[in-house]
């Protein structure tokens, strides 16, 4: 079958470094990939990792969103 399909550059890229390890043409080198890649059965899907949660107790702050309570928490009355 004769076709023409558009490749990504890095895709070109390897497939040409391939030619240049033996003496195969550009045609051999895309049919073997094809084939490899084809005839490999797919991968399981991985499952979502979680982040196991931790207490870190009571907040501190009395608010958040306070940026001179929480400086003074930190550093103290004298953080200016």
């Amino acid at each position: 079958m004769r076709t023409t399909i558009t490749l990504d550059d890095d895709v070109a890229s390897m497939l040409r470094k391939e030619m240049g390890k033996g003496s195969k043409s550009f045609k051999q080198v895309v049919n073997e990939f094809l084939r490899r890649g084809l005839s490999t059965p797919p991968s399981k899907p991985r499952s979502d990792y979680r982040t196991p949660s931790v207490s870190l107790g009571r907040c501190k702050l009395g608010q958040i969103d306070d940026v001179a309570e929480a400086l003074t928490v930190a550093e103290g009355e004298d953080y200016k």
